[in-house]
């Protein structure tokens, strides 16, 4: 059974705007280190109420503000770092430096990152150099401010920094298994979310990307276990004929279970159904692209149904 409080969407939903208060105004926030180790357990004990409802708020983000974007993506940045690192095996206490390391290694263009996500014009010169020397200049921020575990500070130096050296600041090769770690999580949940230039990549599409670039590494294979082949929040076309949305993952990342939100014919219904796509008659064929109806779908609605049934083929 899936048991969700009533409230969890709602304590999520307010992270983002507790994110930028956290971050604003750093000149004048002298307990800012303990503001954020009690701001990264918040988000840890919203994971684990519900690990399902975490990534489904990543991966389904047509209703997102774009002017949030940079603490959004961190929050997202950092919750697919925590089930990477459990995945590894880390300890809680690398785990949670992974956490705060992604909640902050924007901290220097976060504003930036919201207005490059709402513009319709590509990058600027000016907006090119800062984001070029944000790793270094977020880390010098962040010593200021009281840090120093090197582990954070060199995750969030070499966070963009890539195996084959064409990375950046420093197009080195040698790289914190931390840094690569936050890379890969920044880099698949960057290519998910829709920006006004580009439409987001679909999960599956990101997951190859990386799992390609990291050729089938330890970091894409955890990912891959992790996120499933089709995540929570994924938008599905089932073999019955009907669309719904994934809402629990299963020990088949191939077969997660469904909310179905149209009938078999994909016209709209006003009781999601539950589906276990292990199933034939349920089987996911593919992924929906038309978000429209989405848009208008409350995500409670989705997983208010802990006690229905998970249906059956006739």
């Amino acid at each position: 059974m899936l048991v969700i409080p009533p409230n969890l969407f709602g304590q999520w939903d307010k992270t983002a705007e507790e994110l930028r208060v956290l971050l604003s105004h750093l000149d004048n926030k002298p307990a800012f280190l303990a503001d954020l180790d009690a701001f990264a357990n918040h988000i840890i004990t919203l994971l684990d109420t519900n690990l399902d409802v975490g990534i489904f708020r990543a991966v389904r983000q047509e209703n997102q503000a774009l002017f949030y974007y940079g603490y959004t993506h961190a929050i997202h940045t950092g919750v697919l770092g925590v089930l990477l690192g459990r995945h590894l095996k880390w300890s809680n206490e690398r785990v949670m430096t992974l956490l705060k390391a992604a909640l902050t290694m924007n901290t220097s263009i976060v504003d930036l990152q919201g207005q490059m996500a709402g513009q319709d014009f590509p990058m600027r010169d000016r907006q090119r150099a800062e984001i070029q020397g944000h790793p270094q200049k977020t880390a010098d921020i962040l010593m200021g401010l009281g840090v120093t575990d090197p582990q954070w500070l060199i995750a969030i130096r070499q966070h963009h920094e890539r195996s084959d050296g064409t990375g950046y600041p420093l197009k080195t090769n040698d790289i914190s298994e931390m840094a690569q770690a936050l890379r890969v999580c920044d880099v698949l949940l960057s290519k998910t979310t829709p920006r006004v230039l580009r439409p987001a990549v679909s999960p599956q599409e990101a997951v190859r990307d990386l799992f390609r670039e990291d050729k089938g590494g330890v970091m894409s294979s955890a990912i891959i276990k992790e996120f499933g082949i089709y995540p929570p929040g994924d938008y599905v076309k089932l073999a019955s004929g009907e669309l719904a949305v994934v809402v629990l993952r299963t020990e088949n990342a191939k077969a997660p279970i469904v909310a179905s939100i149209t009938d078999t014919s994909g016209s709209p219904i006003s009781k999601t159904l539950r589906r276990d796509t292990s199933q034939a008659g349920y089987a996911i064929t593919g992924v929906h692209t038309d978000k429209a109806l989405l848009k208008r779908l409350p995500p409670e609605r989705l997983y208010g149904l802990s006690n229905a049934p998970v249906g059956h083929p006739s």
